[in-house]
């Protein structure tokens, strides 16, 4: 090859800027949504209630994976016709990513209304912390539905490279979640001290809140993937059908995963409340973390399916390239910062871990799967942008019951390994299968699609 190495991963300087204008709101929005997280689970260890709204989450959760699916699939479209310059499709696009996500959304809420014993039986065996994530569950399952449409509205202005204006919205949602989480939780100014319920109306009321601010902002300002107009609601059936062949697998695959994440906490609380209690608040600090993985995600997507629709196959080819650049310095700054700052992040929490060293130890483990998901991520937007969706679900999902969970099952159940910090750092042998899989399917091109032709 005639391109020197260093040339082919070093990108000019035009192409970080433009990456920075996507991914650098994103980066920030991330990186708030982190802290308000932490700030969250601090207030809610001091009340011991880390392990009963960790697993209460794990609904939202399996909830916001399956939503993440729909939504990239609809946004591949939405970034794919800015590209070509196509508003009419932009604004069709995003009403089929809306109803996906409200299916979704209505589903999950179902499942909550109906049957949440038996969901956080699911993960541990313990009547105390069942009981409290009943009472977070009972309010916080109504935020679904304004969560959803939230994610579709981001998805849709990464698709458009405008990141700024979910950035602000999040601003304002994060803070109000922060601050009404103090009033409620402790009854501060008067407000009844309502604890772990109080924690669950704050996220209600900032999810519902940002909902509907995307809602006005999109209309005031005329975006061009949004419009109340009946007829721009009103999806014809090939559209329906190319956009669901794309979203559906990745639906699929992301309700696999999910489903297969809330099976590593089953495993996980066998260990029992104390242990999973450290996993939550190591796994919660390594989120921090994630703000600059997000934010390279976002900027690749965007930019990859921009590039496509464009019909320019060879740059994005070569733009690929430079994003792998991104990702190596990214991967091992993060796992530094992890290592280093593990014991001053987990003293955070005070007293309010029960095993600090062992929340210290499985945060330095998740360093290393920070660093590998660098690459997945890079390589799963890639595949996204193009549409090479199928291969996705495979790589992805695929390689959690095939890898992830038989080994998990293997090291808890038959060699009863003692410490879950082991058991983590051993099944991120998934991860490394994963990269190298992923970028050999990636180096073959098949994802180099103009999918609006």
């Amino acid at each position: 090859m005639n391109t020197p190495l260093l040339k082919k991963y070093l990108a000019p300087a035009r192409f970080y800027k433009r990456m920075a204008i996507v991914g650098l709101p994103i980066m920030i929005q991330q990186m708030l949504n982190s802290i308000m997280g932490i700030v969250d689970s601090i207030m809610v260890s001091s009340i011991n209630g880390v392990s009963a709204v960790g697993n209460a989450t794990q609904i939202e959760n399996l909830m916001m994976t399956i939503s993440f699916g729909a939504a990239s699939g609809a946004s591949i479209f939405i970034a794919q016709y800015f590209g070509s310059k196509d508003e009419v499709h932009q604004r069709k696009s995003f009403f089929v990513g809306v109803g996906f996500t409200l299916l979704i959304a209505l589903g999950m809420l179902t499942l909550a209304t109906f049957f949440p014993r038996t969901l956080m039986r699911f993960f541990i065996d313990d009547v105390t912390v069942i009981e409290n994530s009943l009472v977070y569950l009972d309010v916080v399952k109504w935020s679904y539905i304004p969560f959803v449409i939230t994610m579709m509205f981001s998805f849709a202005y990464r698709s458009i490279q405008k990141t700024m204006v979910s950035l602000g919205i999040g601003i304002i949602a994060m803070i109000t979640n922060v601050v009404l989480n103090a009033i409620l939780i402790f009854g501060l100014f008067g407000f009844p001290t309502l604890g772990i319920q109080g924690a669950a109306i704050a996220t209600l009321i900032a999810h519902t809140l940002s909902a509907i601010l995307h809602v006005i902002y999109a209309r005031l300002t005329h975006q061009p993937f949004f419009s109340l107009e009946v007829k721009n609601m009103l999806v014809e059936s090939p559209l329906i059908r190319k956009i669901s062949s794309r979203a559906i697998p990745l639906m699929f695959n992301e309700l696999f995963f999910g489903v297969g994440m809330t099976l590593f906490i089953r495993f996980y609380g066998m260990y029992g409340p104390e242990s999973l209690e450290s996993y939550y608040v190591a796994n919660q600090l390594s989120m921090f973390f994630f703000f600059a993985i997000m934010g390279v995600n976002a900027a690749s997507s965007a930019i990859l399916g921009a590039i496509l629709g464009e019909g320019k196959l060879e740059e994005a080819k070569a733009t690929m390239h430079y994003f792998y650049g991104v990702g190596v310095f990214l991967a091992l700054g993060l796992s530094l910062l992890v290592l280093i700052l593990a014991p001053w992040l987990v003293s955070l929490y005070g007293n309010g871990v029960g095993q600090p060293q062992l929340a210290i130890l499985i945060l330095r483990v998740l360093s290393l799967r920070l660093s590998l998901r660098v690459f997945n991520v890079l390589i799963f937007s890639a595949l996204r942008a193009g549409g090479d969706a199928k291969f996705l679900t495979w790589l992805d999902a695929g390689l959690v019951w095939g890898i992830g969970l038989p080994l998990t099952a293997f090291l808890v159940l038959v060699v009863k390994v003692e410490s879950l910090a082991v058991v983590l750092l051993l099944v991120q042998i998934e991860q490394v299968v994963r990269v190298v899989i992923g970028l050999m399917r990636v180096s073959q091109g098949r994802w180099l699609m103009n999918l609006t032709r």
